[in-house]
């Protein structure tokens, strides 16, 4: 079977290119695009015809993601989402509510092949990749209903995003595309957790979002352990790319911390990885603490937050710039891949759920 166009990862320019070849005005394929950044249904595009709505449905495939469960904060107004995909896949975002704006979290993969032994994401492993209109479509389905403007995204959800290169290139320029959402570049935070050749592509893309970079540990016999990535790509080469980003692009690289109860949360873990970051990026930089959120399938635990506070501090002390993350939306089980798991189980064992 010929598979149909998927006109939300087109450009404008592919857009009106195919709307021409369906027998319509070019000028439509702006008033599409408009509408599908706003995460809008087909038949709520009111100015389009209703023969060129029906063409639509007819010769095009639409893939703004369904919301298939939403969960609001009382705490802090966050909000989380599960939304379901074209295919029964299901995929997690989280929209945070900051004085200075709305910040998503967006998922940009189908499960995780990375294999982080703290995450819940990667427990069943990658299914496929995202299209670049399944992660604009989180933000878009967000905006449209919440009512509310998404002002910064951070691709910190389910998923590798260096490890779905094309399709989080092409979300990016459709993302920050002026006619479509128009989130700034710099207001983009991009995570992985180590891919060195894809952090080199990535700073010669002219685009200027900012690298977040989990790092987790500052020695390699404990990432080695952690993080699977580092077993290919040692945190000597990741800090060298890192510090390559900086200066090709001027954006800060900023690290992910997480602190894993002793594991990696020593007063001498502080010290040494202040070192390691001094001497690995000779630039600025910032890191972000982050207290486990715990996994009972992991086995590892969290921290108090007071030694969160003393690891930071240490950190400060040792000239390298760090803030403990405070975590939104804790009654709602926020943070990404553990819903997602739930859904799989619950389909997997509908009995159970009864």
């Amino acid at each position: 079977m010929e598979q149909r166009p998927d006109i939300m990862s087109m450009m404008p320019e592919e857009l009106a290119e195919f709307v021409r070849s369906i027998g319509e005005k070019p000028y439509r394929a702006e008033q599409l695009f408009t509408w599908m950044a706003k995460g809008a249904e087909i038949d709520e595009m009111t100015n389009l015809p209703k023969s060129f709505r029906d063409k639509l449905k007819e010769c095009a495939e639409y893939r703004l993601p369904k919301i298939e469960e939403k969960f609001v904060s009382k705490i802090d107004g966050t909000v989380k989402y599960l939304f379901s995909l074209v295919d029964g896949e299901c995929v997690e975002s989280v929209l945070m509510k900051y004085e200075h704006g709305n910040t998503l979290c967006v998922s940009s993969q189908a499960g995780c092949a990375m294999g982080c032994k703290f995450c819940a994401s990667t427990l069943n492993g990658r299914v496929r990749n995202l299209t670049p209109s399944e992660i604009l479509g989180q933000a878009a389905k967000a905006a449209h209903d919440s009512g509310e403007r998404v002002d910064g995204i951070v691709m910190m959800g389910i998923g590798e995003p260096l490890d779905n290169y094309d399709n989080v290139i092409r979300f990016l320029k459709l993302v920050s595309h002026e006619k479509g959402m128009g989130i700034g570049l710099r207001h983009i935070s991009l995570s992985t957790c180590g891919l060195v050749p894809k952090i080199y592509n990535l700073a010669e893309e002219g685009l200027p979002v900012t690298l977040s970079v989990s790092l987790h540990a500052w020695d390699d016999r404990i990432r080695d352990e952690l993080m699977p990535v580092n077993r290919k790509y040692k945190i000597a080469q990741l800090l060298e790319a890192c510090r390559k980003y900086f200066e090709k692009t001027g954006r800060r690289v900023s690290f992910e911390y997480t602190l894993i109860a002793g594991k990696n949360d020593s007063k001498e873990d502080a010290v040494q990885l202040a070192k390691v970051i001094r001497q690995g990026m000779r630039a600025p930089t910032h890191v972000n603490l982050i207290l486990l959120n715990e996994v009972k399938e992991t086995g590892l635990k969290t921290p108090a937050r007071q030694r969160a506070r003393e690891f930071a501090a240490e950190l400060d002390k040792n000239g390298v710039n760090a803030t403990v993350r405070r975590k939104l939306g804790s009654d709602i089980d926020a943070s990404c891949g553990q819903l997602r798991l739930k859904k799989l189980a619950e389909r997997e064992n509908p009995a159970e759920q009864n």
